[in-house]
C-alpha cells in the first residue's frame, strides 16, 4: 500500500506536476496574446476614410481618389458629389447601354480656407453639367463618361500617392483615360502635372494660367499630353496690354519675390511691356502659403508711398501676385496720402477671388482706385454684343439652360441634371471646368476606334493638336477653344473685368492676345 502511494506521487512528481505548470503556462500565453489582439483591434488606426481615400502616415488628410459619394467632409461640395454619383451609378447598374471611361477631377477637395474651397465647388459643378450633357445630350455618342475625384489635400503635398493611384486605375475596369483640373499654378501641382505626363496619362488644365506649366516654351515639351483651356499668363498680359494701351512711360511693377509659377510668369509678362520704364519695379515677400496673411501689409505701406512719389503722369500700377496680397495693397493704397491721384491696377485672373472678399475695403475703390483683370471667363462676356468670331451668345446659353434645369430639378429626375447647390459664375471657375470636361470629352470620343469600348491614352494624348478649325474646335461657354500643336488655346478670348466696390466683378469687355479675335477657321499659325 505504501509502496503503491509511493509510486503515485513519483509518478505524479515526475510527470504530472510539470504537466500541470506546462499547461498553466500555455493558458497564460494564450490569455495575454488574447488580451493583446483585443488591446491592439481596439487601438488599431484605421487610416481609410472612403473607398480609395486615406490618411497617410502622418496625416489627417484624406487624400486619394474617390468613386463613391464621399464629399471630403466639406458640407459645401455635399450635394454636386451626389449628383455625380448618382449619374456614376446609372452607368453600372444596367440601365446604361453601352461602354464608359472614367475622367479624374484633380483638385485639393480638402481645402480649408474659403477661397479655395469656393473655386473647387465651382470647378466640380462644371465637370459635372459637362459629364450629364455628354452623357445625355450628345445625341448617343460614346463612350460614355464617368466622373471620380482626385485629392492631392490642401496644399497639394500628397500629389504622389495620389498620381500613383490614377495610373492603376489606368489598366483596370476603370479604364481611366484623362484627368483634368489641377486648378492653381502651384509647384506641386506641376510637379504632378509632369508625373501624370511621364506616365502617359493625358491632362486637361482648367484654370492654369502660368507659363511654366504649358508646352510650348522655347520650343519644349515638358508635359507631354497636357492640354489646357485657359489662355497662358503671357497671353493674358497682351490682352490687358491691348485693351488699356499700357505705355511704359506711365506705369510701374510691384510684384510677388520669390514669386511661384502662376506670379512669375505674370511678372516676366509685365516686364516686357515697362521695357524702358523709368522706374526699377517694387517687390514684398509673402508667407510660402499665399493664402496667409503674413506681413506683407507692412510692405505695401511704404509701397503706396513709393507710388505717390512718381510722377504725376503714372497711372497705371502691373501687380504680379496673388488675391490675398492684392487685397492688402488695394486696402493700402486706399489710404495713400496722395489721394488727389488717379491709379488703375491691371493684374491676373486670380483677382476673381475677391469677389465677396469681405476684407476688401470698398472705400478705397470709391477713391480714385480702379482694379481690372483679366479674367478666365465671365457670365456677361458673351451675352452682350458678342463679338462675331472667338465665341457665341448660343454656347454660353447651353451652360445656362443647363444651370437652369439642375436648379428646378428638385424632384431629382434622371432626365435632367441633378441639383448642385449653391452657383456663382462671378469668378468664371465654372465656366472654364466646365469647358475643360467637354474639350476632355471631345479628345476621348474622337480618339476611340469604332470597334473599341475605349480609346488608348497614347491617342486621346495625340487629339489635342487636332482641336482646331472651324469643325473641329470645342464651342465652350467661355469661347472657342482651338489647340495649337503643344496643347494651348489659340488666341483665347479674355474677358477684361472691374471689381467693384460691392465686391463684384463687372464684365467690361473682350480682349484678345493677338489683339483682334481670330478667324472663322480658329487654325493657329505656324
Amino acid at each position: 500500500m505504501a509502496r503503491t502511494r509511493v509510486g503515485a506521487w513519483l509518478r505524479e512528481g515526475v510527470w504530472a506536476i510539470p504537466l500541470r505548470r506546462y499547461l498553466a503556462l500555455l493558458v497564460t500565453a494564450a490569455l495575454i496574446a488574447g488580451l493583446g489582439f483585443a488591446v491592439r483591434s481596439l487601438t488599431h488606426d484605421d487610416r481609410s476614410c472612403a473607398a480609395g481615400v486615406v490618411r497617410p502616415a502622418g496625416s489627417e488628410e484624406c487624400v486619394g481618389v474617390s468613386t463613391t459619394g464621399y464629399f471630403f467632409g466639406r458640407k459645401q461640395l455635399a450635394d454636386t458629389v451626389r449628383a455625380i454619383d448618382r449619374e456614376n451609378d446609372s452607368l453600372t447598374d444596367g440601365s446604361f447601354k453601352g461602354d464608359y471611361v472614367t475622367v479624374a477631377l484633380f483638385e485639393p477637395f480638402t481645402a480649408t480656407d474659403a477661397d479655395n474651397l469656393g473655386d473647387v465647388l465651382h470647378e466640380l459643378q462644371g465637370a459635372y453639367l459637362a459629364q450629364w450633357r455628354a452623357n445625355h445630350d450628345s445625341n448617343g455618342e460614346g463612350p460614355a463618361i464617368r466622373l471620380v475625384l482626385a485629392n492631392p489635400g490642401r496644399t497639394g503635398a500628397h500629389w504622389e500617392h495620389t498620381v500613383e493611384q490614377l495610373e492603376r486605375m489606368t489598366t483596370t475596369s476603370d479604364r481611366l483615360r484623362a484627368v483634368t483640373g489641377i486648378g492653381l499654378s502651384t509647384e506641386e501641382n506641376k510637379l504632378a502635372v509632369a508625373e501624370l505626363t511621364r506616365r502617359g496619362i493625358p491632362v486637361i488644365g482648367t484654370s492654369i494660367t502660368a507659363d511654366s506649366l504649358a508646352n510650348g516654351q522655347q520650343g519644349k515639351e515638358p508635359f507631354p499630353g497636357l492640354a489646357r483651356v485657359a489662355p497662358t499668363n503671357t497671353d493674358e498680359a497682351r490682352a490687358l496690354a491691348s485693351f488699356a494701351k499700357v505705355a511704359a512711360d506711365k506705369a510701374v511693377l510691384v510684384y510677388d519675390d520669390p514669386g511661384d509659377p502662376y506670379t512669375l510668369t505674370l511678372q516676366a509678362s509685365f516686364e516686357k511691356l515697362l521695357t524702358g520704364s523709368r522706374y526699377q519695379p517694387w517687390s514684398y515677400t509673402p508667407l510660402a502659403d499665399r493664402s496667409k496673411e503674413g506681413t506683407t501689409a507692412n510692405d505695401f505701406r511704404q509701397i503706396r508711398e513709393l507710388v505717390c512719389d512718381t510722377a504725376p503722369a503714372v497711372n497705371t500700377i502691373l501687380f504680379a501676385g496673388r488675391h490675398v496680397q492684392l487685397r492688402q495693397f488695394i486696402n493700402a493704397l486706399g489710404e495713400r496720402g496722395c489721394q488727389q491721384r488717379v491709379f488703375t491696377i491691371l493684374t491676373g485672373d486670380d483677382a476673381s477671388y475677391l469677389t465677396g472678399d469681405k476684407q476688401l475695403d470698398p472705400e478705397a475703390l470709391k477713391h480714385g482706385i480702379s482694379v481690372r483683370y483679366s479674367a478666365l471667363a465671365h457670365p456677361d462676356a458673351w451675352l452682350k454684343n458678342p463679338p462675331k468670331n472667338g465665341g457665341s451668345a448660343k454656347d454660353a446659353q447651353d451652360l445656362n439652360d443647363l444651370l437652369r434645369d439642375s436648379q428646378a430639378n428638385k424632384a431629382g429626375n434622371t432626365d435632367k441634371p441633378g441639383t448642385i447647390g449653391t452657383v456663382d459664375l462671378e469668378d468664371g471657375q465654372l465656366i472654364i471646368a466646365y469647358d475643360a470636361m467637354r474639350l476632355t470629352v471631345e479628345g476621348i470620343r474622337e480618339a476611340t476606334p469604332t470597334d473599341q469600348p475605349a480609346p488608348t491614352l497614347t491617342d486621346v494624348a495625340d487629339e489635342w493638336p487636332l482641336i482646331s478649325g472651324s469643325s473641329g474646335r470645342v464651342d465652350g461657354a467661355s469661347g472657342w477653344i482651338c489647340l495649337d500643336k503643344y496643347g494651348n488655346p489659340y488666341d483665347k478670348a479674355v474677358p477684361i473685368v472691374e471689381l467693384t466696390p460691392d465686391r463684384h466683378a463687372r464684365f467690361v469687355e473682350i480682349a484678345w492676345p493677338m489683339g483682334r479675335p481670330p478667324e472663322p477657321d480658329c487654325l493657329p499659325p505656324s
